[in-house]
């Protein structure tokens, strides 16, 4: 386990050039559009509520799309992420849109040495985030130094119940294959492609994966005094899990085409430090 993360960074290294690239993150439309948000975070909007003036820190940014996102709501953001051609990608982007975000690499359970001690109001995760980490308590840990007193948790992720289910299968049964509880070895991967549109080749396609429970992630936010202030969980994700099974809605959301309310497919979770 403890080359994990130069297997995933070798992993997501790669794929960064067909993710910018690719209609799925939409650069050109950030570009061409003042207004414009990420799908992630448009979907989240009733959740997020205003977010205007807080001082905010976007965890695994990875190109920074959901980054600017928020950014464009008016919040002071700062991206962090262990992957330096995605960074290089970010900044790229910021500095086309004129906005001032700052971007820091790091791995995630390094985070508060790379930003400095600092505090902030917000802490944002998205979607396809903490599956890539061994421990999701050291993850809370994380969350914790990085607020302030009152400041405001808010991830919006993939299910562990989806992550459970096998890969699509020739019968379309839904089976679960994977781990819904956390666990000590990884889950190891060899995926020649990536999760958005691209007909491009890769050579670094192991991954490292965990898998932690609904319950888990919100037992170690409450263990640190944590006051959960929301919950949802939603019958459509942000990409196509299951090609074949899915119907692509109008708002970029992918859905089980046969008795989607069999599946939660996502969550999003708001909780807020004590002592604010």
């Amino acid at each position: 386990m403890s080359d994990y993360r130069s297997i995933n960074r070798a992993n997501w290294d790669e794929r960064v050039a067909a993710h910018v690239a690719s209609p799925d993150y939409a650069v050109e439309r950030f570009l061409e559009d003042p207004g414009y948000l990420s799908g992630v975070v448009r979907f989240d909007l009733p959740r997020l509520g205003d977010i205007a003036g807080l001082r905010g820190v976007h965890l695994q940014c990875h190109i920074g799309t959901d980054t600017l996102s928020l950014a464009r709501l008016g919040a002071q953001m700062t991206g962090l992420d262990f992957s330096p051609p995605a960074l290089e990608q970010a900044r790229s982007l910021a500095a086309a849109t004129g906005a001032e975000l700052e971007f820091v690499e790091s791995e995630l359970y390094d985070a508060p040495a790379a930003l400095g001690g600092r505090a902030f109001d917000l802490v944002y995760t998205g979607i396809g985030a903490i599956c890539w980490l061994p421990s999701i308590d050291r993850w809370a840990a994380v969350v914790d130094s990085l607020l302030r007193p009152g400041g405001r948790l808010f991830i919006r992720e993939g299910h562990p119940m989806l992550w459970a289910l096998a890969d699509s299968r020739a019968d379309r049964l839904m089976v679960l294959e994977h781990p819904y509880f956390e666990h000590r070895e990884p889950l190891v991967f060899s995926e020649p492609g990536t999760y958005v549109q691209t007909d491009r080749t890769f050579e670094h396609n192991l991954t490292h994966n965990w898998s932690h429970s609904l319950g888990e992630t919100v037992s170690a936010l409450l263990s640190r005094g944590f006051r959960i202030t929301g919950l949802a969980e939603h019958d459509s994700i942000p990409w196509d899990a299951f090609p074949g099974q899915m119907d692509a809605l109008d708002d970029g959301e992918f859905r089980l085409s046969d008795r989607p309310e069999r599946l939660a497919h996502s969550f999003t979770l708001q909780a807020v430090k004590g002592g604010g």
